[in-house]
């Protein structure tokens, strides 16, 4: 159905295979920072004109592919359509957040949830099916979904938050309602992610982007056992093609011991976590178990001047150390990315200069005796 993949070293980094260099991709990599995203998202009227309509999110998901010699490609869309489609109502007001129409805060609401009915994300596996035909092969194609806790705080709260206080008043007062909550998100996004993997999903991210706000112990109870729902849940072989699975938790680094035995591939780190020490905790040996690392340059360098971008670039990528070599054994790997999603305000040049560093350098620290 699908042309072949011509550039697999995403896919096996993620499987903790040896790579000629360390693959890069970005998060938010199609975004506001490209100034022909943005006329498409112009002429698409609106956010949710532009994520509904497959021509457009199969368009702007290339984008960043014609500029760089990017190493995967990620579906364009939200995390947020998950709960639009439970009836939330969700809306993007130019220059602000997202906001629901409807909020998740007591006995009636909660009660009313339910996993929705994929036909009404049909837009996004649509999109994703395109995107597949489109690439034709160039690259892997990650789809994603936010975590269950990462959605019921927006749902919660009906939008961004600077302090989550309607969300934990929630979760401290009536934890019952919480765990509600929570159960029927993480039906709901494993049922989002298979029914993407069946659409042509090579890959799939769980953005666990709030869970860093939780104490100890309840990111424990909150997010991180919703986390181990959803993964449970996952088809794990489409077509007879093995599917990774990636899980990135935002302030997670005080948690990799435990986050180790996730039954995922690769855990996404934020710029706070030394690649060196993770590589250590959760990386494994050569030819034993562990995780693939993803990240985690601090998106913010990239306001620096090229030769400080490179210079951070490279810094980071001694810091996870001499790459794995051996092609008849698994072994600690990278996928280079940000911290966290790329800025608005970044410029794309200084995004060449990111690419070109980590293909360039990688490819010399495999070249060393």
């Amino acid at each position: 159905m699908f042309a072949p993949l011509l550039n697999d070293t995403f896919i096996k980094a993620c499987w903790r295979q040896a790579t000629d260099h360390t693959p890069v991709w970005l998060m938010r990599q199609a975004g506001r920072y490209l100034p022909e995203y943005c006329a498409t998202r112009a002429r698409a009227g609106s956010f949710m004109g532009l994520a509904t309509n497959v021509d457009y999110a199969t368009e702007v998901t290339l984008q960043p592919l014609e500029r760089y010699p990017l190493d995967a490609a990620i579906l364009f869309s939200d995390i947020l359509t998950v709960p639009d489609a439970m009836g939330l109502g969700l809306s993007f007001a130019q220059g602000e957040g997202p906001r629901f129409a409807k909020t998740v805060r007591d006995e009636d609401s909660v009660a009313a949830l339910r996993v929705p009915d994929m036909n009404q994300l049909k837009y996004v596996f649509d999109a994703v099916t395109s995107i597949r035909h489109a690439l034709q092969g160039r690259v892997p194609l990650i789809g994603f979904s936010g975590s269950p806790w990462t959605l019921a705080c927006y749902m919660v709260e009906g939008g961004g938050s600077d302090d989550y206080r309607r969300v934990k008043e929630l979760m401290y007062s009536r934890s019952d309602l919480m765990h509600r909550v929570l159960t029927v998100n993480a039906d709901a996004v494993a049922l989002y992610l298979n029914t993407q993997i069946q659409a042509g999903a090579q890959a799939v991210m769980i953005f666990d982007s709030w869970g860093g706000v939780l104490a100890d112990g309840d990111f424990q109870t909150y997010s991180l056992a919703y986390t181990e729902r959803v993964l449970s849940q996952l088809i794990k072989t489409h077509d007879g093609v093995e599917i990774p699975r990636i899980v990135f938790t935002k302030g997670g680094g005080l948690w990799l011991d435990e986050m180790k035995h996730l039954d995922c591939n690769v855990l996404g780190l934020d710029w706070t976590v030394n690649l060196g020490r993770a590589r250590q905790q959760v990386g494994g040996t050569s030819g034993g178990p562990g995780k693939a690392l993803q990240g985690n340059l601090d998106p913010n360098v990239l306001f620096a001047p090229p030769p400080i971008i490179a210079q951070e670039v490279i810094k980071t990528l001694e810091s996870f150390g001499a790459p794995h070599q051996d092609p008849n054994a698994s072994g600690p790997s990278l996928i280079f990315n940000l911290g966290h999603g790329i800025s608005q305000y970044t410029p794309p040049e200084h995004v060449s200069t990111l690419v070109h560093t980590v293909h360039e350098h990688s490819k010399a620290m495999r070249a060393r005796k």
